[in-house]
């Protein structure tokens, strides 16, 4: 099978560091990013297989999805489609902000969020 090469340019690999370094995204995204460095080092499929504890497969497709649409696209997991949201980003505030208010405050005052379903709020906080 051809090895496949990658070869990352500076603030590519400053920002898959930075990405591994912060700790604060999906594994999954962590995962990809040491990928991508290992393979830029040079290592091979099964040696970062090795490394990373992951099956040899997820490494073949991390290095063909970069090489195919480039480093945004082999990070982070495509939009997949799926019923739209019922709620968007003003009505989300609003109920964060109900939710964090005192309790005292009557909910004489009419805000249009009477109607929401308790699991909605759950799901939201």
């Amino acid at each position: 099978m051809k090895r496949t090469e990658i070869k990352l340019d500076e603030k590519s690999i400053s920002d898959l560091k930075r990405i591994v370094k912060n700790g604060k995204r999906a594994v999954r995204e962590i995962t990809r990013a040491n990928i991508l460095l290992l393979s830029n080092s040079g290592k091979r499929n099964d040696e970062i297989a090795s490394i990373l504890n992951i099956n040899r497969d997820t490494v073949l497709r991390v290095k063909k999805r970069y090489i195919q649409y480039g480093i945004e696209r082999s990070i982070h997991d495509a939009e997949r489609p799926g019923q739209p949201k019922k709620y968007g980003e003003k009505e989300t505030a609003e109920i964060i902000a109900l939710a964090c208010s005192s309790p005292g405050r009557g909910i004489e005052e009419e805000n249009g969020l009477e109607s929401i379903n308790r699991e909605v709020v759950r799901v939201i906080l």
